[in-house]
């Protein structure tokens, strides 16, 4: 890799002002607060906004890119991001001075079959799942691991000359691991199919999740073996399931800081596309087959999008590091809170609507922020909340600063 004068001069006036903004001393207070929030022993509810999508091109477009590589556009786009959050967003997001080159070169095939993807002009998709008949799981084969050891140092060194007398530019690694089975079966499947195998065809759901996890295992493994993971509890590490993930429980007593384990981590696992099926079908179909992977790790946060109503006891009496919990705006919120307590992260996720339409509905933003931390705190909860899936704001920036500052003067309004 190589940058010219210019792209160079770019990158680097970027670097110089992330660096500023991780000198101010209220990143280490919010370091300081999502650590205790994690430990079970908040001082207040945390807040943090995540948008996905358009709503993240809104924030930092495209045409305010300079660069003229295509590499360095995609690094000047996460820095020009990470600046504008700064500005726009008044949450509790740390920002920190360091920067992890990852094993960007890790090469994972798929298992022997291939869906294919018709895509809309509005960006929607379906596929069409190469898993037809019971006979075609025959046709599955492990996946294919491989990492480009020289390609990854050579972009860890050309980053250290680039940016590294401004920011701390370090190796990092496999870093975000997510426990998505019921995914990967429903891209095998199909999604109706799997509700109607549920019934018609269980043992076709068994043999493939067995296989998932199986794969999962085996990739972990790899990673593990061939010292490619990284800590991931770091300042500006998410849980996913809603919020940031630093604390100082992780990496425990039993940690080589040169080989990581997966032990020292966390692990994100979720199932939204089992939302629709009960508290015994999840146990038996879905979480049966997370748990031999979940559990070997440090700590677990649960849950994205689905309301975990009816999955809170198999959460709680089943995953044995689970520490963040997600409750989606659809969920039942005062079961949730009697259910998780003091004992695990209530990590909510507000109603983005509220701000993304085309006319924001303040008052909802409101008591939706008020509501919730009423009942968590009448059950002594220890909250995260976590506006994510903004996917616009209708061209209107400042949402993201007004929704932040609500919650922000809510939050004091209730200590």
């Amino acid at each position: 890799m190589k940058a010219s004068a210019k792209d160079r001069k770019v990158i680097r006036d970027l670097a110089r002002r992330i660096a500023e903004i991780a000198e101010l001393p209220i990143q280490a207070e919010r370091t300081r607060l999502w650590k205790a929030l994690n430990i079970l022993k908040p001082e207040r509810p945390m807040i943090v906004h995540n948008a996905l999508g358009r709503g993240e091109l809104e924030i930092c477009p495209e045409s305010s890119l300079r660069c003229k590589d295509e590499n360095l556009r995609k690094l000047e786009w996460y820095m020009r991001f990470k600046i504008s959050r700064h500005v726009w967003a008044h949450d509790d997001y740390p920002i920190t001075n360091v920067y992890n080159v990852g094993w960007g070169e890790i090469y994972d095939s798929d298992f022997g079959v291939k869906e294919s993807y018709t895509t809309s002009e509005s960006g929607g998709f379906r596929w069409d799942p190469p898993i037809k008949k019971y006979s075609d799981i025959n046709k599955l084969r492990p996946a294919k691991l491989e990492v480009n050891r020289k390609q990854s140092q050579q972009k860890l060194e050309f980053m250290q000359d680039l940016i590294g007398d401004i920011l701390e530019v370090r190796r990092g690694g496999v870093e975000r691991v997510r426990c998505k089975l019921s995914r990967q079966l429903i891209v095998l499947r199909g999604f109706e199919q799997f509700m109607i195998d549920l019934y018609e065809a269980p043992e076709l759901v068994h043999e493939l999740m067995s296989f998932l996890r199986d794969e999962m295992i085996r990739e972990l493994e790899y990673y593990e073996r061939e010292n490619l993971f990284c800590l991931n509890n770091g300042p500006e590490n998410w849980t996913n399931c809603g919020g940031m993930a630093t604390n100082d429980e992780l990496p425990g007593k039993e940690y080589d800081p040169n080989h990581v384990r997966m032990k020292n981590m966390y692990i994100w696992g979720e199932s939204q596309e089992s939302v629709g099926i009960g508290p015994e079908q999840f146990d038996e179909f879905i979480l049966e087959y997370q748990l031999p992977i979940l559990n070997r790790f440090g700590l677990v946060a649960y849950g994205c999008c689905e309301p975990p109503d009816n999955k809170l006891d198999l959460l709680i009496n089943k995953i044995h590091k689970l520490r963040w919990v997600a409750v989606p705006t659809w969920s039942d919120r005062k079961l949730a809170a009697e259910k998780l307590k003091d004992k695990y992260v209530y990590s909510y996720k507000p109603q983005p609507s509220h701000i993304t339409q085309t006319v924001p509905d303040w008052d909802a933003a409101e008591k939706e922020i008020r509501e919730t931390l009423t009942i968590a705190k009448e059950w002594g909860c220890c909250v995260a909340l976590d506006l994510k899936d903004a996917a616009t704001f209708c061209g209107e920036i400042d949402r993201v600063t007004k929704w932040t500052d609500i919650a922000q003067r809510v939050v004091a309004e209730m200590a």
